[in-house]
């Protein structure tokens, strides 16, 4: 399957709100699996529903926090904007506009100490337990643009280097919250504008995918390949959705 098919029908369902096929799966599965990763308690389905009828009925009367609804939403947000901006040059702009998006309207933008929509003001950790250090507030701008420079250095993108931009982002931490939300989305447009198989990580594989950037230093292919993993996978569902021609009408 090829990646540039993948993009030009995601754009296309997008566009034509088309439901039911790679675009509807790629938004709610990828805002499922991804706010699941950072705690979300909102089930698949749920996510489904949430995405097709802008409502869900709760299962078992469960109590569901504000922020995780709105937070869904947003994420079928930021994959738009994504896909709007999707062969553009990366930016810290880009990057600012994401973290907005996600944020946007949830708990956090109230508090300052997140400053939604900017770069973080306190510091912050990765974990509570074997914590990692991350670049202080005051240096979050200039090594991204390092990593920035760098990276648009490469003549031609391919798949470790996208994983290499992102655990270097991840250490970079940049944001008061949303920052593994935004690497992952990150990755998957870079995947796309490169003509890279793109992926989804899933819940299910959260431990896989942790465990590979925690220790991606000293070994690095146990995260290039829990992300390879996620590439065939999301090419064998494009592989079934988008076997199709459309016979043009006279």
């Amino acid at each position: 399957m090829n990646a540039e098919k993948i993009k030009k029908e995601l754009i296309m369902q997008k566009n034509s709100k088309f439901k039911g096929n790679i675009y509807h799966y790629s938004q709610v599965n990828f805002a499922y699996n991804s706010n699941k990763i950072e705690g979300s308690h909102l089930t698949e389905d749920e996510t489904e529903e949430i995405f097709s009828t802008d409502s869900f009925i709760p299962k078992n009367g469960e109590a569901i926090k504000i922020d995780d609804l709105i937070e869904m939403k947003n994420h079928f947000k930021l994959f738009d904007y994504t896909l709007s901006i999707i062969d553009e040059e990366l930016s810290k702009e880009i990057m600012l506009k994401m973290n907005l998006i996600l944020k946007k309207g949830t708990s956090d933008e109230e508090n300052p100490r997140y400053n939604v929509g900017g770069f973080k003001i306190i510091p912050n950790k990765i974990g509570l337990i074997n914590e990692v250090d991350t670049t202080s507030p005051m240096d979050v701008s200039h090594d991204l643009d390092v990593l920035l420079e760098e990276y648009h250095k490469i003549k031609k993108v391919n798949i470790e280097d996208i994983i290499e931009f992102h655990y270097r982002f991840e250490r970079i931490h940049p944001f008061g919250d949303g920052n593994g939300r935004v690497g992952r989305m990150i990755m998957f447009k870079e995947c796309l504008k490169n003509n890279i198989m793109p992926f989804i990580i899933l819940d299910r594989d959260k431990a896989y995918y942790m465990r590979g950037l925690k220790n991606y230093k000293t070994d690095k292919m146990f995260l290039i390949d829990t992300i390879k993993h996620e590439q065939d996978l999301y090419e064998n569902v494009a592989q079934e959705m988008l076997d199709f021609k459309i016979e043009e009408v006279n």
